[in-house]
């Protein structure tokens, strides 16, 4: 449960403000199929965060736990760092001819690779070496982000600070590099 519950905190901050949040509330204006787009963000998600979840488990995997505990620390920190950076999306996202759902599907997947989740994704994984639980937070912690963004976008960004948002994730990020120096083994 702990893997879940830190994946989907970490994600469903991290996610709050960032561009493939932006991405799912544009592609719900734009095609005005909110359960369609949804669709294709879940199953973008679970496609993306599964192969991230993977290759964190491998680098644990192959990595000397010494090494692993430092760059897993780095890698949090940075993350603390890097969510404090607002991010922002071109408003000029086409609507191929393939309809909402692959549209969505192949935009956010694409969108998602070299995204801070899914960074967060490979990190997680590699600290709680669980690809399934990993990938269940992370989805999770994404569907409710991004749900929020198609159904109640406008609403919901008038109502949340999003500089709060990020700087709680941050802390998160900060706990999340002290536990890994902390709490995994040296050898």
């Amino acid at each position: 449960m702990e893997a879940i519950f830190n994946s989907f905190l970490i994600v469903a901050l991290g996610e709050m403000g960032d561009k493939t949040q932006l991405l799912a509330f544009v592609l719900a204006t734009r095609f005005k199929k909110p359960w369609a787009v949804l669709a294709g963000i879940f199953v973008a998600t679970v496609a993306n965060h599964l192969l991230a979840a993977t290759a964190g488990q491998w680098i644990s995997a192959h990595l000397p736990p010494q090494y692993l505990k430092i760059g897993l620390a780095v890698t949090f920190f940075a993350f603390a760092i890097w969510i404090l950076v607002p991010d922002k999306i071109d408003d000029d996202v086409k609507t191929y001819k393939f309809g909402a759902f692959l549209t969505t599907v192949v935009v956010f997947f694409l969108a998602e690779m070299g995204d801070k989740t899914q960074l967060a994704t490979v990190a997680l994984a590699a600290r709680f070496q669980s690809v399934v639980l990993v990938t269940v937070g992370t989805t999770v912690g994404m569907m409710l982000t991004d749900g929020l963004a198609v159904f109640f976008g406008e609403k919901v960004a008038a109502r949340i600070s999003m500089t709060w948002m990020h700087r709680i994730a941050a802390v998160l990020f900060v706990i999340c590099g002290v536990l890994a120096l902390t709490s995994m083994p040296s050898s």
